[in-house]
């Protein structure tokens, strides 16, 4: 930018000076860089993003070949942005990879300040274990690690089992916050019977004693997708939102909050030949297919337009501030999820409903 119309070569020269002289003891000056530190709104680093589940689980599967679940502590292939490239995130703030436990594999326990969730989307008969309750891993169930929670997986069935993983990594790492620790036995021994949290925290009834703080995640770590569906079926014979359609956010049922105080997790429906109108917001959020399929069509402040056709298990991206709509070829529900949590508490979270 010139910071110096109609200046003459002397000044533009004394001022070329003296930035070399400053930059020698680690000083910038704020006018030539104030225009990108402070725009007038967000120009996302993040490029719009779509994985087809059909084309990338070969390579899925052949690392199951290549390498164990206990060699690797976390099979996992990472879905990078691909304007992110070598930063293991799909957005800037959150992580995905679609993580693999083929039958008789155990992925040791080990916990993290890094809070996670887990989207199944292939195969049965694998398990989640956090802090000594299994949880049965289901196709399209939602299920968290809360940070610091000790937490192994394993598959006693017969099929592969994939789910996509979906953390605050990047964000975690931004704050230098990040400490882990492995787990003194390879699988936890059972504390609790499963389904234990679903009945004390998540029947509208809490245990006597229970006062969560707002930032604690959700006690409930599993909202298996036979209630998610059920729900987002129920409000359909209502009228649908011309933005969203049917669109559900899941909460810590204590608090009201989100279950994860760092990730915000959504579920919408929408009905066969149903087209939302624009919409825009600053979290860059994560989507997932999981009944149905259609097209999203993404455009960027530039004016550039991204199309993608979606199918089951596909997953896609919307960066911040870029205008999309939905467009549903079948009866359709979509999981996705964001940093809006974080953005809310700043007070720094918008959206726009277009025309």
């Amino acid at each position: 930018m010139d910071r110096n119309p109609g200046g003459s070569a002397a000044q533009d020269a004394e001022r070329r000076d003296f930035y070399e002289r400053i930059d020698k003891v680690g000083m910038t000056p704020l006018w030539e860089v104030l225009g990108a530190l402070v725009p007038p709104q967000p120009k996302s680093p993040v490029a719009p993003a779509h994985w087809r589940y059909d084309s990338v689980r070969e390579h899925v599967m052949e690392a199951g070949r290549l390498i164990s679940a206990e060699e690797a502590e976390r099979r996992v292939l990472v879905l990078e942005n691909p304007a992110l490239r070598g930063q293991s995130c799909i957005t800037q703030s959150l992580y995905a990879g679609l993580q693999l436990i083929l039958p008789g594999e155990v992925a040791p326990a080990h916990r993290h300040t890094q809070s996670a969730l887990r989207l199944v989307l292939d195969g049965e008969g694998a398990y989640t274990a956090v802090d000594g309750e299994r949880t049965t891993m289901r196709f399209g169930d939602f299920i968290i690690t809360p940070s610091w929670t000790f937490h192994d997986h394993g598959n006693d069935g017969r099929d592969p089992v994939v789910w996509l993983d979906g953390l605050d990594i990047p964000l975690v790492r931004f704050l230098d916050a990040g400490f882990a620790e492995k787990g003194s036995v390879k699988s936890q021994l059972d504390a609790r019977p499963e389904g234990d949290a679903l009945h004390r925290y998540g029947s509208n009834m809490v245990p006597l004693d229970h006062a969560p703080m707002p930032h604690e995640p959700s006690r409930v770590f599993t909202y298996p997708f036979a209630r998610t569906r059920e729900s987002l079926v129920g409000i359909s014979r209502g009228a649908a939102d011309p933005h969203f359609g049917f669109k559900l956010r899941f909460v810590n049922p204590a608090t009201g909050r989100s279950p994860m105080p760092t990730i915000g997790t959504f579920a919408q429906r929408l009905a066969k030949g149903f087209a939302t109108r624009p919409y825009r917001s600053s979290d860059s959020t994560v989507y997932v297919c999981l009944e149905g399929g259609g097209r999203a069509t993404i455009d960027a402040a530039s004016g550039a337009a991204s199309t993608f056709d979606f199918a089951p298990r596909d997953v896609f991206v919307v960066p911040s501030w870029h205008a999309f709509a939905l467009a549903a070829n079948d009866d359709t529900i979509l999981f996705s999820f964001s940093d809006r949590p974080v953005q809310e508490v700043l007070g720094l979270w918008r959206e726009e409903k277009m025309a």
